[in-house]
């Protein structure tokens, strides 16, 4: 997958993990996964190479996955399918989703 930075000056190819599978529009929710494991927010999971569920993922080293960075994008600039992860990680992954959408303290009164 490749994504722009946030400033839009330039793009890398890097690892996504799919949040929201491919809707009628042909649009998928991922968030970012990255090899560059510095400032760590709350919001971040990092999986190091010795986690007994690292090598299902596909990554090739330690990564974060930022679940604060996610981005709607087109299926068809999706490279294809690297890895997947246990549902332990997609347990701490969901935690980490909720945090930085911030669903914890969601109530009628925040709804539109």
């Amino acid at each position: 997958m490749r994504f722009s930075f946030t400033d839009l000056r330039s793009s890398k190819l890097r690892p996504a993990l799919v949040i929201a599978p491919e809707n009628k529009y042909g649009d998928v929710i991922l968030a970012f996964i990255s090899s560059v494991i510095k400032d760590i927010e709350d919001t971040d999971f990092v999986l190091d190479e010795n986690d007994k569920d690292f090598s299902k993922t596909g990554l090739k080293k330690a990564s974060v996955f930022k679940m604060g960075k996610i981005a709607t994008l087109s299926k068809d600039i999706v490279y294809g399918k690297m890895g997947s992860v246990s549902a332990r990680l997609q347990r701490e992954l969901d935690e980490r989703l909720k945090r930085a959408l911030r669903l914890r303290n969601w109530s009628r009164e925040n709804r539109v």
